[in-house]
């Protein structure tokens, strides 16, 4: 399989400190500023990753003369260099006791310099030292520090040079190790007569021309540097220049050269970085945290959806890294998912391995696992990266693992391969889309800054038509790229248009869809029906419940199913055992339903999970509100599961969890005119979205369900729907809608005195809400007489606090508190509904608080607001404790009612009850003056 791609380059750096100071961006040179702004960055550049005190870095600066305010001369300076350094990565930071410049020292080639030369001098033979050895000297571009010009600068100039003097003769010693006597002879030569009394250097003269076959000018030039040493210092050669004298004298097989190095094969197999890369630095970061624990074999299991990335973070923290692996780099693509291979047998690759490490093909044994441990014998003690891309099972890896702590192994694959974490000790990682400013450089990294910068809204939008997917955006990009006279705006329509269809191609390994559905191929047969079928689910995650109604298999079934897709990264696993999809591979899964399942198969399934949230909302429902006349469901479909609920807490937090589910149920219901569904399943979630003010997804709700009433055989239907969209219209203040359904729903329940009463209660709250207190009370005493007459003491005990209500707003205390202990009877006697008695109790607060009995008011409220909270009635919580805030500020108790008031401020601003929480902040500021 080809690399995932899909990712924009992070910026390139690079800082010189061996010559004039520079700091490049992607070959782009930044202005740092003037020559003084210049010497502050290159003292802490000295000091990288240190803490630099602020008067150790004056005096480096301006030496014996700083100016006057140094310190905040260079805050000053500081500032500009750290704007000047924003888009570079190098960050300078205070820390208690000085500055810190964090770069990687990769980047500086001062540190680079040193790190080379310490790496040489512990090479294994000279020819690695010689390599490292140029690398180092090939940075110096001329004299260091050049911008600062105190007695520390002097001094540190001084040692650099020292440094690079001892690197050049090292250098020299390893390329006569080597047998390039010819050569460096012209450059010793130069230095010797630029040196003439460095006995070191000599030594190297006389033996390059002494392998040179020139015996004779090895003697002389012996003689010649004794002379000068005598006649400059007194002094005769050191004993190592005189050994070298006699044994060049007595030409001592010893100073041949020895045996030829024997070529040791260090393998450079990894493919080359991806051209562009960006993000990911919390999983670079875990990749490299996981190096620090060097007890056993490193293993960092890389895992994700097709298309996601994983080639690609494997292969840029493998470049990034490579210096740490001296020993070599193996890599293998084992081909567990692409368009027509079959997964690569791990003995093919392990025969691939040993002749990248030079072991003698004959003497190879023929058994596979002889040849793993042969392996393992020619990795072990070594310092090696062994990268294992595209991995379809731990079966295919365990082969492959070396058993040396000192190796490092990076595995890609689709699933989390779990065997491999359990015996290894492997390390998960899970990758998943990108930020959306990753996702965003992508795009203006492979389509420039000012192809993006004339469309920057059409960029923002190609990133969510992507879904932040890197294998998507990199598709995108590469269109877009290659044709550069096509507006942005043009291949966005192209993908609202098309969606998943607009990112296929005829290269399968070039085409998302393709690249997802090779991740089916391991699959069982039952498995890839499940896949299909969660195409068919309306909304965004799913419970296991749900899922199994949804495939009509049992829950075993279908968790084993779901946990086989979990492990090809084509679901995800979430809290309080919820599943998602990523809108792609939930695009992939419909596209597959619609390849695979036959209309009527997925029209059943999508039945099936009806039924499952239609039956156990309907209980849930019931046990919200016991009262009220029960919903008429058909028997759910053979294979629905149905979730137990077994009171109010679990009911209110089984709504919460499937609330976007059901509301997607509802819709796909609408789409499908199934009208007794969703004439059902809106009343089973009313009581639910009147509790949690859910003003909107009810008034949404109700419309839909005034359309299907249309069609049900039920003459009350359309009244009953009239009447609660007046309740809902008034809840989002439109209150003349409110009025125009409710004549309508009277109208309607022309003969029905059960819908009239219920028409009439609530003509009573939008009255209310108009601010006609005297035309609500006649409403709701209208109520209270039919329900008498009906003989429906719950509706009754509601009515009662109804006209209890109203008559405390008019000033009629005696009667409202009259109506509210024979609601509050009815309430406690059977009903036992604490909706209706904390809605009663509230009332009962209001009117000893306007009778002057706050005392008893607070009561009254508290008593009230326990069961809103116990119960999980969100909207009342809010009204409850701004009322309850009243009594307390009459009786003087100011911290009480402060508290009161400010949760209820809180809870009206998270619930966007703007008017609310605009009354409550002036009864807060009220209090403060007062």
């Amino acid at each position: 399989m080809a690399a995932e791609s899909g990712q924009g380059a992070p910026p390139e750096v690079a800082v010189g400190v061996l010559g004039n100071l520079e700091v490049h961006v992607d070959g782009t040179p930044v202005a740092i500023g003037h020559a003084r702004r210049k010497a502050v960055l290159a003292v802490l550049l000295v000091e990288a990753n240190r803490v630099v005190p602020a008067d150790r870095l004056i005096d480096r600066v301006w030496g014996e003369e700083p100016p006057s305010r140094a310190r905040s001369v260079l805050r000053t300076y500081l500032s500009k260099l750290r704007h000047a350094l924003d888009r570079t990565g190098i960050t300078i930071t205070w820390h208690d006791t000085g500055y810190l410049l964090a770069v990687d020292p990769k980047c500086v080639d001062l540190h680079r310099f040193r790190r080379l030369l310490f790496q040489a001098r512990g090479a294994g033979g000279p020819r690695a030292a010689l390599a490292l050895a140029d690398e180092a000297l090939a940075l110096w571009r001329g004299e260091p520090l050049a911008e600062v010009d105190t007695a520390w600068a002097e001094a540190f100039r001084h040692q650099l040079h020292q440094e690079r003097g001892a690197a050049a003769a090292d250098r020299i010693d390893w390329a006569l190790a080597c047998g390039r006597h010819g050569d460096v002879l012209p450059e010793l030569t130069t230095g010797a007569a630029e040196h003439p009394l460095d006995e070191r250097a000599a030594g190297q003269v006389v033996l390059a021309l002494y392998r040179s076959g020139r015996q004779a000018d090895a003697l002389e030039h012996y003689q010649r540097t004794r002379r000068l040493l005598g006649e400059e210092l007194g002094a005769d050669p050191g004993p190592a220049l005189r050994e070298l004298h006699h044994r060049v004298l007595t030409a001592d097989p010893a100073l041949d050269l020895p045996p030829a190095e024997p070529v040791r094969s260090v393998p450079r197999q990894l493919p080359a970085p991806p051209p562009s890369f960006v993000g990911r630095g919390d999983e670079l970061d875990r990749l490299d945290s996981a190096l620090d624990a060097p007890a056993t074999v490193v293993i960092s299991a890389i895992a994700g959806a097709g298309g996601i990335g994983k080639t690609w973070l494997a292969l840029h923290w493998a470049h990034r890294n490579a210096h740490r692996f001296p020993d070599g780099q193996l890599f293998v693509d084992l081909h567990g998912f692409g368009p027509d291979t079959e997964p690569l047998d791990p003995a093919t690759a392990v025969r691939g391995f040993l002749d990248a490490l030079g072991a003698d093909p004959g003497g190879l044994p023929a058994d596979p696992d002889a040849r793993a441990a042969r392996y393992r014998s020619l990795v072990a003690g070594k310092r090696m990266l062994v990268v294992l891309d595209n991995a379809a099972t731990s079966e295919q890896v365990l082969p492959l693992l070396p058993g040396s702590p000192t190796c490092t192994v990076l595995v890609t694959g689709r699933g989390a391969l779990p065997s491999l974490i359990d015996r290894y000790g492997a390390r998960h990682l899970h990758l998943g889309v990108l930020a959306r400013d990753e996702a965003r450089a992508v795009l203006v990294g492979r389509l420039g800054a000012a192809r993006t910068a004339a469309e920057p809204d059409v960029v923002d939008e190609l990133v969510d038509l992507c879904w932040r997917y890197p294998l998507a955006l990199s598709i995108t990009a590469r269109r877009i790229a290659t044709h550069p006279r096509v507006p942005l705006a043009e291949f966005a329509a192209d993908l609202r248009e098309l969606g998943l269809d607009g990112l296929d191609d005829v290269d399968p390994a070039a085409s998302l869809p393709a690249v997802l559905s090779w991740s089916l191929r391991a699959l069982t047969a039952e498995q890839r029906t499940v896949f299909a079928l969660l195409g068919v689910v309306p909304g965004p995650d799913f419970g296991l419940p749900a899922a199994a109604s949804l495939t009509g298999l049992t829950e075993a079934r279908t968790r084993t199913a779901l946990r086989a897709l979990e492990d090809a990264s084509l679901l995800d696993r979430q809290a309080h055992g919820r599943y998602a999809m990523h809108d792609l591979i939930r695009a992939s899964a419909t596209t597959a339903a619609r390849r695979d399942l036959t209309e009527r198969e997925r029209e059943d399934a999508l039945r099936r999970l009806l039924d499952f949230h239609a039956h156990t909302a309907r209980a849930a429902d019931r046990l919200l509100n016991p009262h009220r006349q029960p919903i008429d469901l058909d028997p759910p479909a053979p294979g629905v599961h149905l979730h137990p609920v077994a009171d109010v807490p679990a009911a209110l937090a089984w709504f919460d969890r499937e609330h976007a589910c059901l509301l997607a149920v509802h819709r796909a219901a609408v789409a499908h005119a199934w009208h007794p569904a969703v004439w059902n399943l809106t009343r089973a979630l009313d009581n639910f979205h009147s509790l949690r003010g859910h003003h909107h997804d009810r008034l949404a709700t109700w419309r839909a369900a005034a359309e299907a009433a249309e069609h049900l055989p039920d003459p009350t239907a359309r009244a009953h729907a009239n009447r609660v969209l007046g309740f809902v219209h008034a809840d989002v203040d439109r209150h003349q809608d409110a009025l125009a359904h409710l004549d309508l729903a009277l109208v309607q329940a022309e003969g029905d005195l059960t819908h009239q009463a219920h028409i009439h209660f609530a003509f009573a709250s939008v009255r209310e809400r108009t601010g006609d207190d005297r035309r609500a009370l006649e409403h709701a005493r209208q109520a209270l007489d039919l329900y008498r007459d009906l003989d429906q003491p719950g509706a009754e005990a509601e009515a009662l606090n109804l006209v209890a209500w109203y008559s405390a707003r008019l000033g009629d205390h005696d009667t409202a508190r009259d109506h509210c202990r024979a609601a509050l009877a009815l309430h406690r006697s059977h009903l036992r509904s604490p909706d209706g008695e904390a809605n009663t109790l509230d009332t009962l607060g209001y009117v000893e608080h306007r009778t002057g009995h706050h005392a008893e008011a607070i009561v009254h409220y508290r008593h009230a607001l326990a069961l809103y909270r116990d119960h999980g009635y969100t909207e009342r919580i809010a009204p409850a404790l701004e009322a309850l805030a009243g009594p307390h500020a009459a009786l003087g108790h100011h911290e009480e009612a402060r508290a009161a008031w400010r949760e209820a401020l809180d809870l009206y601003r998270e619930q966007n009850r703007t008017t609310d929480a605009d009354r409550v902040h002036r009864h807060l500021a009220a209090l403060d003056h007062a």
